[in-house]
């Protein structure tokens, strides 16, 4: 009968090694319940095989299987009480204390259902805990240690110093805010003209081309103009008949000192030499009013010139073509300043305000320039709700180009915040924002719910208190780290 006392050293010997390999997949904090069982403290293990595939303890005769179940947002511990391996629920309660990994506490009531009891609560992510499970059978406690460290990584100092971990605590901070819209690069309007000729007539040639610069006088066409022919006609008429009215009065003026003539002759002459003046006066403004040279070249030819420098965006002259006074023959633009037109809806226009600093990158490349809001509308628009505005911004280099697309960003003061933590701090772990926190079980992947940010920090509305550490530089090292321990247990 000797093989029958070898039998229980044996099952003893692989009962060690398989806490020893449980003990060494602790190491990435494994999900599986048998792992999280050999971290349970003050339970003692049992050979009965578990039907749930659950973790089983036993204490004060009494036996549990523990499974958390993992629904998608709705995990919930499940415990099955049984006596000498039958199910037991008649006098029996079930009640829990949860000890998170940042020390906070929560009471777990179940609720019956068969043979099993189900917290009525579901167990909110990171499965990072010691729970203390009490069973009352008959008004008699069992209380059993259920551990969990699913999500952790666990590094050595060693390892932690090596990758350049770097713990902060989170605070309040104060956070640039800025309000983010897209605009579109617009001409400067105050910089912008439609060049028109102001006299009909024939257009006889054309001296520019579309996107040529020009200076301020520059000469863009030249118009034949029988208009413009009339009227320096009008005005060599008034300038001839004006000399020879000046003659007169100088010749009346003479005869009266020397008492040849009348002094009505003399004030005769005196009116019609004022009148003279008046009808040449006239004459020259309006040629003036027409921005055409007095004396210059044959009486018809109107000279069309640049009212300042700036660029030729669009041309509609043609030689030959008979145009009338009105007629838009050239659009001049000014393009070493340009807007950014934005539309502000009604809940910012308490952020975007005259004065204001804003940053404008472009969509298409990489550029970036700021400025300063120069106007926000006063009405909002019936069907986008909305308010105009505009951002002046130099342009010397000719970059920001009129129909351009571009984001702009404007500064909309400090705000004070209670928890905020560093931007480099968040991950993206399967769509959802992420920090890993300090604990005593290893850094855990702790989601978060975040909320205004700048190039510094970012303000954490939900999953983190103030004063908790958390990894604030090299946090992508134990990212890749948690994604190998899935890897692996896949």
């Amino acid at each position: 009968m000797r093989w029958k006392k070898t039998v229980p050293v044996i099952a003893a010997a692989i009962a060690g090694a398989c806490i020893a390999l449980a003990a060494f997949a602790l190491t990435r904090g494994s999900s599986t319940d048998a792992a999280l069982a050999s971290a349970s403290i003050g339970s003692s293990g049992s050979s009965q095989p578990a039907q749930h595939r659950g973790t089983i303890l036993n204490a004060d005769g009494v036996t549990v299987e523990i499974v958390l179940s993992e629904k998608a947002d709705d995990a919930r511990l499940i415990v099955y009480p049984s006596v000498n391996g039958q199910p037991v629920n008649s006098g029996v309660s079930v009640r829990a204390v949860l000890t998170r990994f940042d020390g906070t506490t929560e009471n777990i009531p179940f609720v019956a259902a068969g043979d099993r009891f189900t917290s009525t609560q579901p167990i909110a992510k990171p499965h990072v805990f010691d729970a203390t499970i009490e069973v009352t059978r008959n008004g008699k406690p069992a209380r059993f240690a259920y551990s969990r460290a699913d999500g952790t990584v666990t590094l050595s100092p060693q390892q932690t110093q090596a990758a350049g971990i770097e713990l902060q605590k989170a605070g309040p901070a104060n956070i640039a805010s800025t309000v983010q819209m897209p605009g579109e690069i617009r001409f400067n309007e105050d910089r912008t003209a439609h060049v028109v000729p102001r006299v009909a007539g024939i257009v006889e040639r054309v001296a520019v081309s579309v996107g040529e610069n020009v200076s301020k006088g520059q000469l863009l066409a030249v118009i034949a103009s029988t208009d413009l022919a009339d009227r320096r006609s009008e005005l060599l008429t008034a300038e001839r008949r004006l000399a020879a009215t000046q003659t007169l009065y100088e010749r009346e003026r003479t005869l009266w000192q020397e008492r040849i003539s009348a002094e009505q002759d003399y004030l005769q002459a005196q009116v019609q030499l004022r009148e003279a003046q008046i009808v040449t006066e006239n004459a020259r403004q309006k040629l003036s009013a027409l921005n055409a040279a007095v004396n210059r070249g044959p009486l018809n030819q109107y000279e069309l010139r640049a009212p300042f420098a700036g660029t030729i965006v669009a041309k509609h002259a043609t030689a030959g073509e008979a145009i009338t006074a009105d007629a838009n023959l050239f659009t001049l633009s000014d393009l070493s300043t340009v807007w950014a037109e934005i539309a502000v809806p009604a809940q910012h226009l308490n952020d975007v305000r005259v004065g204001r600093e804003a940053t404008v990158n472009a969509t298409a490349f990489d550029s970036t320039s700021g400025g300063q809001i120069a106007y926000v509308g006063s009405l909002l628009g019936e069907q986008t709700r909305s308010a105009p505005a505009r951002v002046v911004l130099p342009n010397p280099d000719r970059v920001w180009r009129p129909g351009m697309f571009v984001n702009v960003s404007v500064n909309a003061g400090q705000q004070s915040v209670p928890v905020a933590i560093s931007d480099d701090a968040v991950q993206d772990i399967n769509g959802v924002p992420t920090v890993f926190v300090g604990s005593s079980k290893g850094f855990v992947a702790q989601s978060v719910k975040t909320g205004r940010k700048d190039n510094r920090v970012v303000e954490v509305l939900s999953g983190l208190r103030a004063g908790q550490q958390y990894v604030a530089a090299n946090s992508f090292v134990l990212k890749a780290e948690l994604g190998k321990g899935s890897a692996e247990e896949e």
